[in-house]
C-alpha cells in the first residue's frame, strides 16, 4: 500500500475549493461591474444638495406672474378708496399678495453676500426712519384705530415680500446694482398714483434704503420690519 502524504488534499476537496473560489470571483466581478441604480427626482422637483431627495419647487414663470399681478394690485389701490367694500378688498388683496409672494421659491437666497448681517442693517434702517420723521417736522394728528394700524403693517410686509423677495430675486441675475436700483425705481413708480409726483423723491429714497437692507442683510424680512415701522409712524 502506497502511503499518502498527510498534507496533500484529497482530489474532491481540492476541486470543491477551486470551484468555490471561481464562484466567489465571478460574483465579486459582477458586483463591481453592475451599474449603480439612480433614483430620478420626481417631475417638478429639484434634488436637494445634501441628501439627494427631491425638493419641491415652483414653476419657472410663477415668480413673474406674482410680480405682475402684485404690481397691478398696488397700482389699482387708489380706486378702492370710497368703495363700499374697499377696506375688506384691500385687506384681502394684501393677504393674497403676501401669501403668493411667499410661495415663490427664491433662486438666489443668501448668494449676494450679507456684508453687515441683519442686526446692524435693521438698526440702521430703523434709525434712518426715525431721523426722517424728525427732519420732516411734526405731522397733523393722524392717529387711527388698531385695525387701520394692522392694515398698514400688513401692507408694508406684503409689499416687501413682493419687491425685496420676488422681484429682487429675479433681478439679481443681472447683478446687485440692477436688483437694488431696479426694485427701488419700480417701488417709487408704483406709488405714483397714490402719492403723486411730489412724493416721488421720498419714495425713491425710502425704496433705496429698503433695497440696500435686502442686500446688506441677505434677508427680505429686515426691510419688511423697517417698512412696517415706517408705516406705523406715519399713522400714529
Amino acid at each position: 500500500m502506497t502511503p499518502t502524504h498527510p498534507a496533500a488534499p484529497t482530489p474532491w476537496i481540492g476541486a470543491a475549493r477551486s470551484g468555490a473560489s471561481r464562484f466567489e470571483a465571478a460574483r465579486s466581478g459582477a458586483a463591481l461591474t453592475r451599474p449603480a441604480r439612480s433614483v430620478a427626482p420626481r417631475r417638478g422637483s429639484v434634488a436637494g444638495p445634501e441628501t439627494g431627495r427631491p425638493r419641491l419647487s415652483t414653476a419657472p414663470g410663477l415668480g413673474w406672474v406674482v410680480a405682475v399681478g402684485g404690481l397691478a394690485f398696488l397700482l389699482g389701490r387708489p380706486g378702492l378708496h370710497g368703495m363700499t367694500f374697499g377696506v375688506p378688498l384691500l385687506v384681502a388683496g394684501y393677504l393674497a399678495l403676501g401669501g403668493a409672494a411667499l410661495v415663490v421659491r427664491e433662486r438666489h437666497a443668501g448668494s449676494a453676500g450679507a456684508p453687515l448681517g441683519w442686526g446692524a442693517t435693521l438698526g440702521i434702517g430703523v434709525a434712518a426712519v426715525l431721523a426722517a420723521g424728525v427732519v420732516a417736522g411734526p405731522f397733523p394728528d393722524r392717529r387711527v384705530g388698531v385695525a387701520a394700524g394692522a392694515i398698514t403693517v400688513a401692507a408694508g410686509v406684503a409689499e416687501e415680500a413682493l419687491f425685496r423677495r420676488v422681484l429682487y430675486d429675479r433681478l439679481l441675475r443681472f447683478g446687485v446694482v440692477a436688483a437694488v436700483g431696479g426694485t427701488a425705481v419700480v417701488f417709487a413708480l408704483v406709488h405714483l398714483p397714490a402719492y403723486g409726483v411730489a412724493a416721488m423723491p421720498v419714495d425713491l429714497g425710502a425704496a433705496l434704503l429698503l433695497s440696500w437692507q435686502r442686500y446688506a442683510s441677505g434677508r427680505w424680512t429686515v426691510p419688511a420690519v423697517t417698512h412696517a415701522v415706517a408705516n406705523l409712524l406715519a399713522v400714529t
